[in-house]
């Protein structure tokens, strides 16, 4: 949840932003004045900062001087009635995401504010099984298939496979250990057991047991009549 600063001295207008803001979904902090802001931004960390520009004691265009004064790299927006050229432009040059003229409806600042937060909060990290997941990531022995990128990685080198190689592989890497009859595979591959996709197959399984050779700890092995089984060291 975004934590923000509300600045405005009106308090039916501030009361109106606070209670918009948080119907949609924000936490606000609302200050009467630029020097109970300041405060508030040494006491706490705000996501943004939605100012008045004319503010009694400390005006918005000094407030925001000072943010950058004290290196603060919160965002802020201006809300004025102050609609002349050389004021937006000074809002500007003090390093504003946004300036907000009155009236304005309520709706659109929550716009305008989701659209900064949006430009400004960093996006969560992703956690290595979302990484495995979107890459459709294999592991076995100390080998790993990144399926959607068709690349297998054997004792520090990889391989770029064609699609098929790489459906092969994964099928392998779903079920170690377990023997996968010749024509499961053909079916699940191909739709097709018949001689000459067979030995198509002959041929690639031939190829990944090359990929494979650096690695000792996993094996694609023959069971004579029935299929193939990799076999992964424990």
């Amino acid at each position: 949840m975004a934590h923000i600063l509300v600045v405005e001295d009106d308090p039916s207008l501030g009361f109106l932003l606070q209670d918009s803001l948080e119907s949609a979904g924000f936490l606000v902090t609302l200050c009467p004045d630029g020097e109970d802001g300041l405060q508030a931004l040494a006491e706490q960390r705000f996501d943004l900062c939605v100012l008045d520009v004319m503010l009694p004691k400390l005006d918005g265009f000094t407030l925001a001087q000072q943010l950058r004064d004290q290196s603060l790299q919160t965002p802020f927006m201006f809300l004025t009635a102050k609609a002349l050229k050389a004021d937006r432009l000074q809002g500007f040059e003090l390093g504003c995401d946004d300036y907000l003229t009155k009236p304005f409806g309520l709706e659109e600042l929550v716009y305008r504010v989701k659209a900064i937060l949006r430009r400004t909060q960093p996006q969560p990290e992703t956690t290595a099984a979302e990484n495995a997941k979107m890459a459709d990531m294999h592991a076995f022995g100390t080998s790993w298939l990144e399926f959607n990128n068709l690349q297998l990685h054997v004792a520090g080198q990889t391989y770029t496979l064609t699609h098929r190689e790489a459906e092969l592989m994964r099928l392998f890497a779903q079920n170690a250990h377990q023997l996968l009859k010749r024509e499961e595979i053909l079916q699940r591959l191909w739709q097709d057991d018949g001689y000459f996709v067979g030995r198509s197959l002959d041929v690639f399984i031939s190829r990944l047991r090359k990929y494979l050779q650096a690695d000792s700890t996993v094996k694609i092995t023959t069971v004579h009549g029935r299929g193939y089984k990799l076999e992964v060291a424990v």
